[in-house]
């Protein structure tokens, strides 16, 4: 059974910093890629940033330049650097891997969510 835990989320003013962690525990074959979706209410859950295992990363246009995404491959952990916070960062943030789970199937997997609130 695999599993997807996040932490690290809570309440921060605007400019302040959160750290998210997510740790993927289970039976797999390899960890394709780890990323970070968020959604606030009212809005579609939009990607905020991805990494691979060949080490490619992507960012959504809104957090380029304040969140820095990283991997612990090791510790098959994901974590998620926001820093210079905004009120419209505010949302639940999701960890999502995709594992290999045999060499021939691969699984979409998200975790429980986590909640980010900014305060102006």
């Amino acid at each position: 059974q695999v599993q997807l835990v996040e932490s690290g989320g809570g309440l921060v003013q605007a400019g302040g910093s959160l750290r998210l962690s997510c740790a993927v525990s289970g039976s797999f074959f390899s960890l394709a890629a780890m990323g970070w979706y968020r959604q606030a209410p009212g809005k579609q859950r939009e990607l905020v940033a991805m990494i691979t295992s060949g080490g490619s990363i992507n960012y959504a246009d809104s957090v380029k330049g304040r969140f820095t995404i990283s991997r612990d491959n090791a510790k098959n952990t994901v974590y998620l650097q926001m820093n210079s916070l905004k009120p419209e960062d505010t949302a639940v943030y999701y960890c999502y891997a995709r594992l290999s789970i045999t060499v021939w199937e691969n699984r979409d997997y998200w975790g429980q969510g986590t909640q980010v609130t900014v305060s102006s």
